[in-house]
């Protein structure tokens, strides 16, 4: 039996099994749990079989019959032509009615009123699916997978096939589905009727594209301040990020570590730690206009607020991002090339910006693109810092849950927010173009990394010393804020706080978790450890599929993966009530839903490091590989992946501490059963219990860093076969220049 008929068997058998097996419904207890099997025939337990012949649920037997009619038709000999078409019809018709019976009959039976009219009232119902609905979802996609792979689709290959069609339906349902829902609502009136006037007077309006700021009349619209606020970020953040990168890996700086720990804090924190630190120093009653006011009597002002406050806290909080995705790209600069232009009596200047610089290329564009999105979808810094300057992602939120209550100019928002996102998106292709930026081939790669240029070594020092310095005052203050009774009136050293969130009590029947934030926190760490490895491997896993197959619609299926980024957390977190609150995906108010939201929130950055790594590894690696016989799993799992190891543990350090340290997200997705560290913290501001919240935000940077440690020690290091310099510049001979040799 050949591979490609094993993995067709096995996909009707997960089918059958999801069907006639497993509980179709989803179970309000854990399925580890068991207690399901208790009244295993029950209504809320059986599985489709059980709950058509017992129950009247009759619409759940088709799904039955086509995987038996699969299962019949693939026994016999046909041709393989035939059998892909088998297994193509058989995927779509059954996905489709899969989904149609789940959208059409919900809790209170039909959920159109035109199906109600047409076939009359339907005396059963059903709730949201559960591990069987799952399971056989599952098997239909795969079965058009294996279809698409049969026809002769991706080269041939399953598992390309399967990965291509499993991501692609994965964004559709948990990114697509849940943004089309709340996006309807732009084009609906207050009655609920589709209205193009409706949407075109929310779009267009003096609050949003004003520029009566211009002439000095009044303040410019969101729309503008937005976007000007996002270029300047994102240009801020990656040119500080390339700053660290080459400080860490082209330099004789000897605090490297350090300097890398400290890139590295301000994504392991809540977002308004970062405007609350700012406050303290540069606020009015902050330390800095404190000293100004004693010194020279310049009188508080509140200047850090707007524009330069949100800017400035921006720049904080999202250089580390492009940092993690610029480092990678900095190593694989292929010192050969450098070695080259040298020996060709190019000095350092002219080496550093011919040579290694394009080469960075891929990397300085992904990291613009990701902090400019980072930029206009963020909310806790414009929050905190914004003041009277308005942005969309704040206007987001004051339109859900403020006095407005208007879901339409939410969405309308989310959907400019959407055209910002698509135009970075696209201008970044264009920059790009079709050039080739190969650095790493199959041969090894002995030369040593050229040493910075004076001139950018000094620039590096002058930019992301301060940048570091100004990190570790900010970070001081939150940590002793943490240890003093009250900040700003009564600094008597205390641990009370950090007894009051984290006290431990040990009794006869073991150990008692009292303080009142252990709950929080490890729901927290549990659902994030669950998410990041799915983030991050499904973000390389997409990389990989983008870089190195062509397929008709790759461009759609890549903007697919980056959609989340451009939609406002607040706006992600109200879509997701709205889509998942109700049948046939119930799934509100439980752990599935964060660990979802959190995984779908995070994978562009996983892709966006991935796509920058692979740009730099030779298609002829994997095509040895093909040669050989290997397959698209073989290839990514023994070939790229150990190249890809920084781009592995970017994803998986950002992946795991954005979903420690979210907020807008899942601030409406929260439960009493499971509470987010983050809108813990927030709770503790809102009633004045300052100690507490920042004792509980020492603890987190603590638990991050010792998070970050121990991914980079389990993934390790990329190996490239290179020789361990000093960074000192090159010695290199006239005489052998001459000749075109390299001085050893």
């Amino acid at each position: 039996m050949n591979p490609a008929t094993k993995a067709i068997l096995f996909w009707v058998a997960v089918g059958l099994v999801g069907f006639a097996l497993l509980p179709w419904y989803a179970l309000q207890d854990s399925i580890a749990s068991a207690g399901w099997l208790k009244d295993y025939t029950g209504k809320d337990n059986a599985p489709a079989l059980l709950q058509a012949l017992k129950h009247g649920r009759v619409w759940l037997l088709p799904i039955g019959a086509v995987f038996l009619a699969a299962s019949a038709l693939l026994q016999l000999p046909i041709s393989r032509l035939a059998r892909a078409n088998v297994l193509l019809i058989v995927g779509a018709s059954g996905f489709l009615y899969f989904l149609a019976q789940g959208f059409a009959i919900g809790a209170q039976g039909w959920s159109f009123e035109t199906l109600s009219a047409a076939f009359g009232p339907l005396a059963g119902a059903q709730y949201g699916m559960g591990w069987g609905a799952a399971l056989s979802g599952a098997a239909f996609t795969m079965l058009f997978a294996l279809g698409l792979a049969e026809r002769g689709y991706f080269n041939g290959d399953a598992f390309i096939a399967g990965a291509v069609v499993g991501i692609a339906v994965s964004v559709t349902v948990f990114t697509f589905y849940p943004v089309v829902r709340i996006l309807l609502s732009a084009i609906q009136d207050q009655g609920g009727a589709f209205s193009a006037s409706a949407f075109l007077g929310r779009m267009f309006t003096s609050k949003i594209w004003g520029v009566a700021c211009l002439a000095g009349g009044g303040r410019c619209g969101v729309a503008w301040n937005t976007l000007v606020l996002a270029l300047l970020c994102a240009a801020g953040c990656t040119s500080l990020g390339l700053a660290f990168a080459l400080i860490v890996t082209r330099t004789g700086f000897r605090y490297k570590r350090l300097l890398r720990a400290l890139s590295v804090l301000p994504i392991i924190t809540p977002p308004f730690v970062i405007g609350l630190g700012l406050i303290l120093i540069f606020g009015r009653s902050g330390l800095v206009n404190h000293f100004l006011e004693w010194a020279f009597g310049i009188a508080p002002s509140r200047w850090i607020y707007g524009l330069q406050g949100v800017l400035t806290a921006q720049i904080f909080s999202f250089t580390p991002i492009a940092f993690l995705v610029l480092i990678g790209v900095v190593e694989g600069v292929s010192p050969s090339m450098e070695e080259a232009a040298q020996t060709l009596r190019a000095n350092r200047w002219r080496t550093f910006i011919d040579v290694s610089l394009p080469l960075m290329r891929p990397g300085l564009a992904n990291a613009f693109l990701i902090s400019f999105i980072e930029s206009i979808s963020d909310f806790g810094n414009p929050i905190v810092l914004g003041g009277n300057f308005g942005v969309l992602s704040t206007e987001v939120f004051f339109s859900v849950v403020g006095a407005q209550l208007d879901q339409g100019r939410a969405a309308t928002l989310g959907i400019l927010l959407l055209l910002f996102a698509l135009a970075a998106f696209f201008a970044q292709r264009r920059l790009l173009g079709r050039k080739v930026y190969t650095a790493l081939a199959g041969k090894g790669d002995s030369g040593l990394p050229t040493p910075l240029p004076d001139r950018v070594k000094r620039l590096c020092y002058a930019v992301a010393l301060p940048w570091a310095g100004l990190t570790v005052i900010i970070y001081a203050m939150a940590l002793v804020g943490g240890f003093v009774e009250q900040w700003g009136r009564d600094y008597t050293p205390t641990l009370k706080h950090y007894e009051k969130a984290f006290a431990i009590e040990f009794t006869n029947k073991g150990i008692i978790w009292a303080g009142a934030a252990w709950n929080s926190l490890w729901t927290t760490v549990e659902l994030s450890a669950i998410a990041a490895p799915v983030t991050a491997l499904m973000g390389i896993l997409t990389a990989y599929i983008l870089t190195r197959h062509r397929f008709v619609g790759r461009s759609a299926f890549e903007f697919g993966t980056m959609l989340s980024f451009a939609i406002p957390g607040t706006v992600i977190g109200v879509s997701y009530i709205l889509a998942f609150n109700v049948p046939p995906i119930e799934i509100t108010g439980t752990a599935l839903v964060l660990i979802l939201c959190n995984v779908f929130r995070n994978m562009p950055v996983g892709v966006r490091a991935g796509i920058a790594a692979m740009s730099q590894i030779d298609k002829s690696l994997d095509e040895a590989s093909s040669t050989l016989g290997a397959r698209g799993l073989t290839t990514l799992r023994r070939i790229l992946l150990p190249l890809l190891k920084p781009a592995m543990v970017a994803a998986l350090v950002y992946s795991f501490v954005r979903a420690v340290t979210t907020v807008s997200a899942i601030i409406f997705l929260v439960s009493a059963e499971y509470e987010w560290a983050t809108t813990y913290i927030i709770n503790r501001v809102v009633n004045g219990d300052y100690g507490v919240a920042l004792a509980y935000c020492s603890v987190l940077i603590v638990l991050m860093l010792a998070v970050i440690w121990v991914i980079q020690r389990l993934v390790g290091a990329r190996r490239l076969g290179r020789r361990q310099g000093t960074n000192e510049p090159l010695a290199i001979d006239p005489g052998m220049a001459q000749l075109g040799g390299t001085a050893a």
